[in-house]
């Protein structure tokens, strides 16, 4: 290791609790995209973060919650985009936290809170390696333009307007996505794509007021209507029956057929970390890996009449389902809908009500480009061993609106495998993920910029 490399490295270790405390600071606005909370108070508290290292930042307004852009120059001509989010999930159900999710608690080498992985963990980590480069080198390798919005965690619906509204600022040679880190084994992953979404919610009003139970024989009962609806919508073999919906889906190529056949089976994992016996469709061995190159139709929530404790005779007058439908290069999320649309009023569902509350397309890296090598090679250097490249993983982000572009994206990151609990009560990261992670990118960058 060279002497600049291991100064860098000591700088994020000497420096990694002061980040663990902005960290916590961060985690403790509770910045719930969902329900509109906090969120100017979290964009301006990002923003301010980014200025103490120099970085020239703004919370700008956008149709929807505000989008913080920075900007720092560097000793290259070249420019790396960094995208995060500063929303998180919704910490419910709040009894099965050990801590508080607003309130940052380090235990066996964790942190506890929510958006401790996902996302400001993330972010937190490339200021750690910012921070060594501008102590150590004096200044950045390469220009940097940081993009951290509000509206990740409900589908970044105005994120596409402001990101073309906004082009000419936010040109970039290469990006560092949202999220990354480790697989279950404890290798680094790059993945290399995203499915994209369509999330709707599916409202029925069967009666003006709920009715007395009395009455079943004679009311339309909104659940039944809706539960009946829904079925229509995928069978017991997981197929979706919406015609036209698999229209567009493009084959696996040779390429990340090959690439998946690399990657070890996550199976035995899935199932400890959510007590099954057995996958979907007794999915095993490569068809763990190869299910995210398949479409998703999936109820996120369903809510109808009475729910409380003991017992209410009613018939209940509305009814309203959250469905969440993940979808491959080529299936336009907007066509989606209204294959949805025609086949709820075709099967005489027309009293289905449909509101779009999320839309991204699926995005795709190449496998070959430079800047996924280069990512390879660097965490080679940091974890012993090149990244694993995964073709296609199972959530959304709305990487599209570069890669469609012509941007490379890779995405290393603070993640340990099933272990964060992303989205669940007690999401944590590992302290020495986050470390880690900034050595790793403090090397990408400076390689990037001889590029």
């Amino acid at each position: 290791m060279t002497d600049r490399l291991a100064a860098i490295d000591d700088h994020i270790e000497q420096n990694l609790e002061a980040r663990m405390a902005e960290l916590g600071q961060l985690c403790a606005i509770p910045s719930v995209s969902a329900r509109h909370q906090a969120v100017e108070e979290c964009a301006d508290l990002v923003a301010e973060m980014l200025g103490r290292r120099g970085i020239h930042a703004q919370s700008l307004p956008s149709a929807g919650h505000p989008v913080v852009v920075g900007h720092a120059d560097g000793r290259s001509g070249r420019t790396m985009l960094f995208y995060n989010h500063y929303d998180v999930q919704p910490p419910e159900p709040l009894e099965l936290w050990e801590s508080p999710p607003f309130e940052a608690t380090i235990r066996d080498g964790r942190l506890y809170a929510r958006g401790a992985k996902d996302d400001k963990g993330e972010l937190v980590a490339r200021l750690a390696a910012v921070d060594a480069l501008l102590a150590v080198d004096g200044g950045l390798p390469c220009g940097i333009t940081w993009l951290v919005e509000g509206e990740e965690e409900v589908g970044s619906p105005n994120l596409p307007a402001f990101v073309e509204a906004h082009r000419s600022e936010l040109r970039c040679d290469g990006a560092i996505w949202e999220e990354g880190g480790l697989d279950d084994d404890g290798v680094p992953v790059q993945n290399l794509g995203v499915r994209g979404l369509l999330y709707v919610e599916l409202q029925v009003m069967a009666l003006a007021r709920d009715a007395h139970s009395g009455a079943a024989n004679l009311l339309p009962n909104a659940a039944w209507r809706l539960i009946w609806a829904l079925a229509t919508l995928k069978g017991q073999d997981e197929r979706i029956r919406i015609p036209g919906f698999y229209d567009r889906l493009r084959p696996i190529t040779e390429r990340q057929r090959q690439l998946l056949e690399l990657l070890p089976s996550q199976e035995a994992s899935i199932k400890e970390s959510f007590g099954l016996e057995r996958l979907l469709l007794d999915r095993t061995g490569p068809a763990v890996a190869s299910a995210t190159f398949e479409p998703t139709c999936n109820v996120a929530g369903l809510v109808s009449g009475y729910t409380g404790p003991g017992s209410k005779t009613i018939v209940p007058a509305l009814a309203t389902a959250k469905v969440d439908f993940r979808l491959l290069p080529d299936q336009d999320p907007w066509e989606i809908a209204d294959q949805l649309r025609r086949h709820l009023d075709e099967r005489g569902f027309g009293d289905v009500q449909i509101e779009v509350l999320g839309a991204e397309r699926a995005a795709l890296v190449d496998p070959d480009a430079p800047l996924v090598e280069l990512c390879r090679q660097t965490a080679e250097e940091v974890y012993g061993q090149p990244a694993r490249l995964v073709p296609m993983i199972g959530g959304t982000t709305p990487m599209y609106l570069f890669t469609e572009q012509g941007v490379p994206v890779v995405a290393p990151g603070v993640g340990f495998g099933h272990t964060n609990l992303t989205h669940s009560p007690n999401e944590n990261v590992r302290l020495h993920d986050v470390r880690d992670a900034a050595r790793h990118i403090a090397r990408l960058l400076s390689r990037f910029s001889e590029t």
